[in-house]
């Protein structure tokens, strides 16, 4: 499948783009330090979710700057304490790489999403077979798991998502300019969970 080379900056407009999109009550896992909130329709009822505590200190400070009152949830994404069809779109940025188990985490994304809800979601994923690329990131998952926050460059988010049951409305695959060993290979999800 051919995949277009885009730089950093317009990766950036198309987060933006496809965040823009989600409207309701939203969970956003693995929120960071609040990257995201420029992105998000000020009219959304945003609910953020993440585990360490420094970056939930500054999301906690920076959703209070966006006008958020609540507190994000100190959770990982495969036990989220929200109830069942609770929210109407879940959003995850890079966060699908670092998660100790996707199964279980899409499973609760599953779970708190109203049927029907959206999903938007956006990462590195694991590159064509027989590739150097491919090579590279299996080489480097281990490293990256210990120091870049549980991070393994050899996911295959797209295939978790579907085995999930969640069907691709806008589904992209890029490839992103980076050195030394050439485009990062990307994917930008946007999609729903099954209606019933």
């Amino acid at each position: 499948m051919t995949t277009s080379l885009i730089t950093d900056d317009e990766l950036d407009e198309l987060e933006r783009e496809y965040i823009a999109r989600v409207r309701g009550r939203v969970l956003e896992i693995g929120a960071g330090d609040g990257e995201n909130f420029g992105a998000f329709d000020p009219a959304v009822e945003w609910i953020g979710l993440e585990p360490d505590a420094k970056r939930r200190a500054e999301l906690a400070t920076r959703a209070r700057e966006w006008r958020h009152e609540a507190s994000p949830l100190d959770a990982v994404a495969e036990s989220i304490p929200l109830p069942d069809h609770s929210v109407d779109a879940v959003v995850g940025t890079y966060v699908l790489c670092s998660v100790g188990d996707p199964a279980a985490a899409l499973a609760e994304v599953r779970r708190v999403l109203v049927p029907g809800g959206r999903v938007i979601f956006v990462d590195h994923v694991l590159a064509p077979p027989r590739t150097l690329k491919r090579a590279v990131q299996r080489v480097a998952t281990p490293i990256s798991k210990r120091v870049c926050h549980g991070c393994h460059w050899d996911r295959d988010t797209e295939r978790a998502l579907v085995e999930a049951g969640f069907v691709g409305d806008d589904v992209r695959r890029l490839r992103v300019r980076s050195m030394p060993f050439g485009p990062v290979p990307m994917l930008l999800f946007d999609g729903r969970a099954p209606a019933g």
